[in-house]
């Protein structure tokens, strides 16, 4: 009798590819997902070599339950999660469409076939991400992060990361005492203690990336303290604050990101696409933080601000 084909599962999923991450992540928390990739986009130096427009190909764990992976459980998560980004202010041209197809594939490799599509990240002269599973030799002075793409928000190929962690480069003073909100993988914390941060408290609403964060700090050998936990709820303040998260999100918790910041602490805020800009400048006005510069990589921007004496 011949022996059946191992399979693995496919879905892919119509996107704004802007928003590549957001979905990715709940893909991450709420299916049995084990790798995600925008179909047929390469970045390499941060040129993106090839690209199938708004195709986000999720790979699924073949052992997993076939509930978990039936269409009327994926779509209740879709709309459910489309109705949640919504209800923050997403418009559906912001959003794509989320018309998805579910398919069996052969299992050629299935679960190192979307690591392919990754490669060495050079973020700046100095920054450099690398997929754990890639060799590379850093050069002299080359901040150098390891991280697994995909397990949670935060693998560095995406515009946001990026300008935060220039921003750290150009901004956070060595010795500055350190938080970020919204940590994800633990990415930007880890490039602030790398770039000699005294204390870095990295915090996320999302308890399943706490332990991913920690085991990226670890392989990094960069010290952080993580956390399950909102900026609101915080009593420490902080030198230098990061927070790459939703323009509408952003200017919700302004107060408090204000609040866990010491007299003349930078404040640097990612997440922001640039028709989105009016809203969390008006809520930067609104707390008198001083804006010291507004970055902007493709059709996204960050803000870079300052808390006065």
């Amino acid at each position: 009798m011949q022996e059946k084909q191992a399979v693995y599962t496919e879905l892919q999923i119509k996107i704004n590819p802007d928003i590549e991450d957001i979905v990715s992540e709940f893909c991450f928390e709420n299916l049995p997902c084990e790798g995600v990739v925008l179909a047929e986009e390469t970045y390499k130096d941060l040129e993106m070599i090839s690209t199938t427009e708004g195709t986000l190909k999720v790979f699924l764990n073949p052992d997993s339950h076939s509930e978990l992976v039936s269409e009327s459980h994926i779509r209740k998560i879709l709309a459910e999660e489309r109705e949640l980004l919504k209800s923050r202010g997403l418009s559906d041209a912001e959003l794509g469409s989320w018309d998805f197809v579910i398919s069996d594939k052969p299992n050629e490799d299935w679960s190192k076939k979307w690591k392919a599509k990754w490669d060495i990240t050079h973020v700046s002269d100095k920054i450099v991400i690398v997929p754990d599973w890639l060799e590379y030799e850093a050069k002299l002075d080359e901040i150098v992060i390891r991280l697994e793409p995909g397990c949670a928000f935060g693998t560095g190929t995406h515009q946001t990361t990026q300008l935060c962690m220039k921003a750290i480069e150009k901004y956070m003073s060595e010795g500055a005492k350190v938080a970020d909100i919204g940590t994800g993988s633990g990415i930007l914390a880890i490039c602030a203690k790398k770039f000699g941060a005294s204390y870095v408290y990295g915090c996320d609403n999302d308890d399943t990336v706490i332990d991913i964060a920690k085991e990226n700090s670890l392989k990094n050998d960069a010290e952080c303290d993580f956390e399950l936990n909102t900026a609101d709820k915080i009593s420490e303040k902080f030198d230098f604050v990061l927070a790459n998260i939703l323009h509408n999100v952003l200017a919700e918790i302004m107060g408090d990101l204000k609040n866990i910041m010491n007299n003349g602490a930078i404040l640097v805020l990612s997440g922001i696409l640039d028709e989105k800009k009016s809203v969390v400048l008006e809520a930067v006005k609104k707390h008198n933080l001083e804006l010291i510069e507004e970055a902007h990589q493709d059709q996204w921007v960050a803000l870079i601000l300052k808390k006065e004496f």
